[in-house]
């Protein structure tokens, strides 16, 4: 049986890459990047997709752990999560110079 070689470090960038492997995805985070925080619908309202399929992919940069949602109902609020937004720079940075 060969030993498992994959670090816990390549399972987290994948993860990471995985959320950004999508134009809307990227489009979100720059977003997100250039503000303190947005409502979703005002997300809704930049991009030409349905709300649940918006929903979706907040979700997914949400379990990566590239955003962070809070809830003020009816809405949720947005913002990048800055400590593993940075962690996903360094680390595609430090792949990208290997």
């Amino acid at each position: 049986m060969k030993e498992t070689i994959i670090t816990g470090q390549q399972i987290k960038l994948a993860r990471y890459a995985k959320a950004l492997g999508h134009p809307v995805r990227v489009f979100i985070v720059e977003l997100l990047s250039k503000q303190s925080c947005c409502y979703s619908g005002d997300l809704a309202e930049e991009l030409p997709i349905a709300r649940s399929t918006l929903s979706q992919h907040l979700k997914e940069l949400k379990e990566a752990g590239l955003i962070q949602g809070e809830i003020h109902p009816p809405k949720i609020k947005y913002c990048i999560n800055r400590e593993n937004w940075e962690e996903a720079r360094m680390m595609l940075r430090e792949l990208f110079t290997m």
